[in-house]
């Protein structure tokens, strides 16, 4: 007896389908078939009983569906303490400021509970720089917004964020509609980053496909200190919806810009997978799974999932 049949037979009774539980599974619907029937002959007595709608367990198979289930739980538990006790060492981790101001603190949280062994070394830069030191071996993962073409990465598109207009109250336009266009915003005082920042390369293209420039009076690279500007009334600025996690400022207006192109896409980025560590690859899971959780969530303002 394996631990796929039992695993197998459990989600049949589950689903109450050998069709539904063939696709579930992932396996066709005879090769399903057919470890039933193994299971069934091992044990000599007949475990399901067909239906016209299905099938459904014998007394016999009621019996193994449930230690079966205490087995399978046994077994999941022994796989993950095997996999904690072995999964160790250090793994660096590449993210932009707005990226790391809203991802940072729930990944650390979620590998503390999952991988407590595992130390994580986070990069906080731009993403040009961070995919050159992706591409020097200088990081295992990060998360971009342009890949270019390096052959030989793991690239999973996982979310697209909106993009903002960022200010304070007197200094932006009210939209009577639920945001702004760009001929709203042409002659609003602007503090972006400078042309080798991905941003504003979206900002720029979105401008001059307009016609227009945009009103920029000063560029500053740090997240922190173009916040601060903001903040201070100086010039407004436009942002992914995270940007403005870390300023915690709940005066300062968030008005989604109406603009098609004005969208950035997350990329988790890694280095092959046989260049990668067992700690490395699961780090990629969690930092996965935690990027979806905070859309899902609704934790990552303006963030939409890639299907």
């Amino acid at each position: 007896m394996e631990l796929r049949q039992l695993r197998y037979f459990v989600r049949v009774v589950e689903l109450g389908s050998m069709g539904r539980a063939a696709e579930d599974l992932g396996v066709v619907t005879s090769a399903l078939s057919q470890q039933i029937s193994r299971l069934e002959s091992e044990l000599s007595t007949r475990l399901l009983q067909r239906t016209s709608t299905g099938v459904v367990p014998t007394a016999a198979g009621l019996a193994l569906c449930q230690e079966a289930e205490l087995v399978l739980r046994h077994a999941d538990n022994a796989v993950q303490a095997a996999q904690a006790a072995r999964l160790a060492g250090h793994v660096s981790i590449g993210m932009a400021p707005t990226t790391s101001s809203v991802l940072g603190v729930p990944l650390v949280r979620a590998m503390r509970q999952r991988y407590p062994d595992v130390r994580l070394h986070l990069v906080e830069s731009l993403s040009g720089n961070l995919s050159r030191m992706l591409g020097r071996r200088q990081l295992d993962l990060a998360v971009l917004f342009h890949a270019g073409n390096h052959q030989g990465w793991t690239l999973l598109p996982v979310l697209t964020e909106k993009l903002f207009v960022v200010a304070q109250p007197d200094q932006c336009p009210q939209p009577a509609g639920g945001g702004l266009a760009l001929h709203d915003i042409v002659n609003l005082p602007l503090v972006l980053p400078t042309g080798s920042h991905g941003l504003r390369a979206i900002i720029n293209a979105a401008f001059f496909h307009y016609g227009h420039e945009p009103n920029v009076v000063a560029e500053v690279d740090g997240l922190s200190m173009l916040m601060d500007i903001v903040q201070a009334g100086l010039a407004a600025t436009i942002q992914p919806g995270a940007a403005v996690v870390r300023a915690n400022d709940r005066r300062l207006l968030r008005i989604p810009l109406l603009h098609d192109s004005m969208v950035r896409r997350n990329i988790m980025a890694s280095l092959p997978d046989d260049q990668l560590s067992p700690a490395a690859l699961a780090v990629r899971v969690v930092l996965i799974d935690v990027m979806r959780s905070l859309v899902a969530d609704g934790c990552w303002p303006g963030a939409e999932l890639i299907a």
